[in-house]
Parts: structure tokens; C-alpha cells; sequence
């Protein structure tokens, strides 16, 4: 597959991003990197009170990624790609909505001397989806510390998700439009998001079967 190594997928909560990079590993025979949110003790009591726990919530958050992150395993001949569900960048847009200017001014200045340490995907790809879709997946999957996620908080994270995707030049990024796909039980759809993928690409492209 091309030169790409490392790929980390993206997206609002409910779209899909861990069965993606499931998937790519099995077929790509990758190694798998997944972000642990039930490992956050403080997750559960944001979603049921987000002013009170919003600033130790994104702190467990931005700390674990980290350490997680300096452990990422290196490919090799017998898996020559990484796949992770998550971008360590990614962590700021829940920052900026959650935390007080107090808070935030805090935590900027922990993330200004992590990321320059984080190693960059060679390919991000972006899952986006409308609000209404990602409510639907939230309802059917009913974790426990979803449950009380409110469909304005969605739409809040969702809209924060394409600004800053929108604006992201770090890496080559490839939009998707993955509100009326369905890569899990339609195999035609799985095959043509993966040959999509697979492309070599520079800057941001954009995929949106709908047109197709």
C-alpha cells in the first residue's frame, strides 16, 4: 500500500471510526491503536454534570493520549501499517468547547510542550456525519456513559469537528462523507471507502459517494 505507515481515523463519537480502523487492520494487516474512554474515571460524571468535571475529564484525556502515543509501536515486515481511531490534536476541540478561559489557558500551555512530541499520521482520515446519524449510532450502541449525551451536545461537537478539519493542514487529510454509507454491512461500499483510502494523496481530498 503506497508509503502510508501510520493512519489515524477521525470523527464525532457514534460514527464509526473504531470498526473502521478494525477493519483496515484486518485488512491491511496492520496493528491496531485504540483510544480507551472507558478508562477515564471522570467520563461518566462529565456527561451527567460537564461544568464540574469538564477540566479533569480533558486532562486524564490529554495525558493518557500522550503516553500512549510515545508508546506506538513501529510497523514492520510482518505489519507495515499502524491504525489508530484517534488524533492526538483532536484533543483540543473538546478542550475549547468544555474548559473555562481559566482552564483553557492552563491547559494550553500542557499542550504546548506535548505535541511537538507526537508523531504525525501520514493519513487522516475524517468521518463526517450528519448530527441525526450519529444520535441514531449513540442510541443503538447505548454505552452506559453515553447515555445521558444530549443531541445539542452533538451538534455542538459535531459542528467544532468541521471547523477544525475544515482548517487542518498537518497532515494529508481525506474527508468522508459517511452519512449515507454503511461500510460495516454493505460490502460495496466497504470496498470503494478502502480503495479511496488506499490512494496516494497530498493536502486535503474530499470522498462523498452520495455523488458517486
Amino acid at each position: 500500500m503506497n508509503k502510508m505507515r501510520y493512519l489515524s481515523i477521525e470523527g464525532v463519537i457514534g460514527v464509526g471510526k473504531t470498526t473502521l480502523a478494525e477493519i483496515l487492520t484486518n485488512r491491511l494487516q496492520g496493528q491496531i491503536v485504540l483510544e480507551r474512554p472507558e478508562e477515564n474515571p471522570f467520563l461518566e460524571d462529565f456527561y451527567v454534570d460537564p461544568k464540574r468535571f469538564a477540566f479533569q475529564t480533558q486532562l486524564f484525556f490529554l495525558l493518557s493520549r500522550y503516553r500512549q502515543q510515545q508508546e506506538l509501536p513501529e510497523p514492520d515486515f510482518f505489519h507495515p501499517v499502524l491504525i489508530a481511531d484517534y488524533l492526538f490534536a483532536k484533543d483540543k476541540i473538546f478542550a475549547y468547547i468544555t474548559l473555562s478561559e481559566a482552564e483553557l489557558l492552563l491547559y494550553e500551555r500542557v499542550m504546548e510542550i506535548l505535541e511537538p512530541r507526537i508523531r504525525k499520521p501520514d493519513l487522516v482520515i475524517y468521518l463526517q456525519s450528519s448530527s441525526e446519524r450519529l444520535m441514531k449510532n449513540i442510541r443503538l450502541r447505548s454505552r452506559p456513559y453515553e447515555r445521558s449525551m444530549s443531541e445539542e451536545y452533538i451538534r455542538t461537537l459535531n459542528e467544532a469537528y468541521n471547523q477544525f478539519f475544515f482548517n487542518y493542514n498537518d497532515a494529508p487529510l481525506l474527508i468522508v462523507n459517511a452519512t449515507r454509507i454503511d461500510f460495516v454491512k454493505n460490502e460495496e461500499h466497504l470496498e470503494a471507502l478502502v480503495e479511496e483510502i488506499l490512494r496516494e494523496r497530498t493536502g486535503t481530498s474530499f470522498y462523498n459517494p452520495a455523488e458517486t
